[in-house]
C-alpha cells in the first residue's frame, strides 16, 4: 500500500500542509522539521503523485530536453550541467535524441512545461512550437529565444590571447564544411580576428577537419605538420578536435608548450585531464546550462519578460598549454 502525505503528517504529529511544504523544499518549514519529514519519506517509500500536482498546480515540473546527437565530450558535459540546474529548481528532465519534430510530440503528451532545444547544426529549426522553448547556439534567424555563446569574441579572444604571447603565425583547426552555423561562426571570428590585428591568414594556417571527432583534429594536425607552414601556435575548434591535436603533436615529438602552444575553444573541465592540460575559451558550460534554464522558467512563467535572443561572454580558462612565442623559437 502506498504511503501518502496525510500518511507522513499523521506519524508525524504535523499538518498535511507542513509535510507537502517540506517534500517541495519551502523555505517555510523549519530544517528539523523538514529533515525529518524527508527522512521519514525515503524509509517509507513515498512516491509524489505528479498527476495529483499537475491537476493543482497546472504545472508537471517537468522539462523536456533535445538533443539529436550526444556523441562528443562538450555536449554531453552541458546536457550533465543542464540536468543539475534543472534540479536545482525542483524540476525533473527528460531527455530526447528522436527528432525536434519526434520529440515535440511526445513532450506534449506527457505534458512537460517546457523545452530546451538543440540541433545539430543550428539550422532548421521549426518556425514554431507549440510549448515554450529555448535554445542556444547562434542568434540568427531563429524564431525562439536563443542564448548565444558568441563564438566570434571567442575566437577573437583565442588569437588576441594567442598574440600577447608574441604569437604570429596561428594555425585554427576546424571543421569547414559550412553545414553548421557554429562552426561557420568560429571560422569568421577567427579570420577577421588575424585579419584586425594583420597577421597572416590563408589556406596555410587554416586547416580544415572535415568532421567533428577525435581522428578529424588528428589527422589534420599531421597534415599540418607535414606541410611547408610553420606554426607557433595552433587554435584548435572544439575539446575533441584539440585531443586530436594534442595527441598528433605528441607523436611528432613536440613538447607543448616548449614547441607549440595550443589552445582549445569549449570551455569544459574535461579539458584539464586531456595528455597536456589545456588552456580553454568560451562561456563556461556551467553558465551556459544556468542561462538556459532560467530563462526556460522565465519563459514558463512570463513569456513576455524573455528576450529573444541573449548573448553570452566567453571567458579564457588557462592551464600549462601556451607560452611566450620567443620561449618557442629559442
Amino acid at each position: 500500500m502506498k504511503i501518502t502525505i496525510k500518511d507522513i503528517a499523521k506519524q508525524l504529529g504535523v499538518s498535511h500542509s507542513t509535510v507537502s511544504k517540506a517534500l517541495n523544499d519551502s523555505p517555510l518549514v523549519r530544517q528539523d522539521t523538514k529533515d525529518k519529514i524527508i527522512k521519514l519519506a525515503k524509509e517509507k517509500g513515498y512516491e509524489p503523485n505528479y498527476a495529483a500536482q499537475r491537476l493543482v498546480s497546472k504545472k508537471s515540473n517537468v522539462i523536456g530536453l533535445i538533443w539529436p546527437t550526444l556523441e562528443r565530450v562538450a555536449p554531453s558535459t552541458l546536457v550533465t550541467k543542464i540536468n543539475e540546474e534543472v534540479s536545482n529548481h525542483n524540476y525533473k528532465m527528460i531527455l530526447s535524441i528522436d527528432s525536434i519534430e519526434e520529440s515535440i510530440e511526445m513532450y506534449k503528451r506527457f505534458q512537460v512545461d517546457g523545452v530546451i532545444l538543440f540541433n545539430k547544426d543550428n539550422i532548421d529549426l521549426p518556425k514554431t512550437i507549440s510549448l515554450p522553448c529555448v535554445t542556444y547556439g547562434v542568434s540568427k534567424d531563429v524564431s525562439i529565444p536563443v542564448i548565444d555563446v558568441n563564438y566570434k569574441e571567442a575566437m577573437n579572444t583565442a588569437v588576441e590571447y594567442l598574440y600577447h604571447l608574441g604569437h604570429e603565425n596561428i594555425a585554427f583547426v576546424g571543421d569547414f564544411s559550412f553545414t553548421d552555423e557554429r562552426q561557420v561562426e568560429k571560422y569568421t571570428g577567427f579570420h577577421q580576428s588575424m585579419e584586425k590585428l594583420n597577421l597572416p591568414v590563408s589556406n596555410q594556417n587554416l586547416i580544415n577537419t572535415r568532421g567533428l571527432d577525435w581522428y578529424d583534429g588528428y589527422t589534420a594536425t599531421i597534415n599540418l605538420l607535414n606541410s611547408s607552414f610553420k606554426p607557433t601556435a595552433i587554435i584548435g575548434s572544439s575539446y575533441d578536435i584539440s585531443a586530436g591535436i594534442v595527441r598528433a603533436l605528441r607523436q611528432a615529438n613536440y613538447i607543448i608548450p616548449k614547441d607549440m602552444s595550443v589552445i582549445s575553444y569549449d570551455n569544459i573541465p574535461q579539458l584539464e585531464n586531456l595528455e597536456v592540460p589545456l588552456t580553454s575559451v568560451g562561456v563556461p558550460v556551467e553558465v551556459i546550462a544556468e542561462n538556459m534554464v532560467k530563462t526556460l522558467l522565465s519563459f514558463i512563467n512570463n513569456p513576455d519578460t524573455v528576450p529573444a535572443s541573449q548573448t553570452l561572454t566567453p571567458r579564457i580558462s588557462e592551464r600549462t598549454s601556451c607560452a611566450l612565442a620567443r620561449t618557442i623559437m629559442n
